[in-house]
């Protein structure tokens, strides 16, 4: 057994084991009185520009309104949102700090890089907030029309085909990997820090395609023609983008892959803190306002229990855990 696949059955094992400390955070301690006393702090964990930092202002507002406090939107990106986390995991467990994170950084980082925190144990799970589709894009450099084409290309040209992502163990990646596993092409990967530079450098054609959240900037360029749709990841066709395919139609149903971003804190932040934030940050998921701009950046709400947001990060660390072990090739 190779090293990456020990280190995997060791950390999968880890984290069936501690799985109910994920669905019962009634164990925290008891929240202290008053809080919060002070600003809280909201790191977005990747750079701004992208969809998670308007989601995360446009939270802010009116949530430091139901607390009382100033919410601070604060960015620490860098490895896919793993510094962030790390950050997090360092924080007092006091409710004032927070994060804003899609879950890969707790469910596949780990079982693919060395991160500084231990995924299971160093978070709560707080409130999951909104699914973002993912898309798929040619650039300038990519001469072909489709998706198709571009499978074709990577086939017949092998490490011709240069895709990019917002970095290693993030949804982007994951959707390269399942398209290598399922078609057997050769795409080399080009992994970034962030979403902001990547777009930058695929406008200027540095690589032939990028996976990205469906955002309003990429959907401005898609429509002046500076990039190409080639499929979104997604339950359907969305209603900005009728025309392009999901993954799962043009015959790739495992890279058919939704992000799930959402609210953590630092383990052993009071249990009474956590739910607290749940039942406010779910009341304004629910507001038209919130839910006006979700409709206009092409996003889905996702409001829920922490018990049933913890539920599907466990579940998603099983579906990578298995993915990693089958074709850890496909991941260098």
């Amino acid at each position: 057994m190779t090293m990456r696949r020990r280190t995997v059955v060791r950390w999968g094992l880890a984290a069936c084991a501690s799985q109910a400390a994920w669905c019962a955070p009634r164990r925290a301690m008891a929240a202290p009185a008053p809080w919060p006393d002070r600003p809280v702090r909201l790191l977005v964990v990747y750079p701004p520009g992208g969809v998670s930092d308007g989601m995360a202002r446009v939270l802010a507002q009116p949530l430091s309104q139901a607390l009382g406090v100033p919410v601070l939107v604060e960015h620490r990106a860098g490895a896919g949102g793993s510094v962030g986390m790390a950050a997090l995991a360092r924080a007092a467990p006091d409710g004032c700090t927070l994060a804003f994170s899609a879950i890969s950084p707790l469910t596949l980082q780990p079982l693919l890089t060395r991160v500084r925190y231990d995924p299971v144990r160093a978070f709560v799970p707080v409130a999951s907030v909104m699914r973002t589709p993912v898309l798929v894009v040619g650039t300038p450099a990519f001469a072909g029309r489709g998706f198709g084409a571009l499978v074709a290309l990577a086939r017949s040209q092998p490490a011709a085909v240069r895709w990019a992502s917002s970095g290693v163990a993030t949804l982007g990646h994951m959707v390269l990997v399942q398209v290598r596993a399922q078609s057997g092409a050769v795409i080399t990967h080009i992994p970034y820090q962030g979403g902001g530079p990547q777009l930058k450098d695929a406008l200027a054609g540095h690589f032939e395609v990028l996976s990205t959240n469906v955002a309003a900037q990429q959907l401005q360029y898609i429509e002046n023609g500076r990039l190409q749709p080639l499929a979104v990841g997604a339950p359907a066709r969305l209603d900005v983008l009728p025309d392009v395919p999901t993954l799962e139609e043009l015959g790739f149903p495992q890279a058919n892959l939704v992000s799930l971003f959402g609210i953590f804190a630092p383990a052993r932040t009071p249990v009474g803190v956590v739910q607290r934030l749940n039942a406010e940050i779910n009341r304004i998921l629910n507001t038209e306002a919130l839910r006006q701009w979700l409709r206009e950046a092409h996003n889905l709400p996702a409001a829920g229990s922490v018990e049933s947001f913890a539920r599907e990060i466990t579940l998603d660390r099983v579906r990578n855990r298995t993915l990693v072990a089958g074709h850890a090739a496909l991941f260098d």
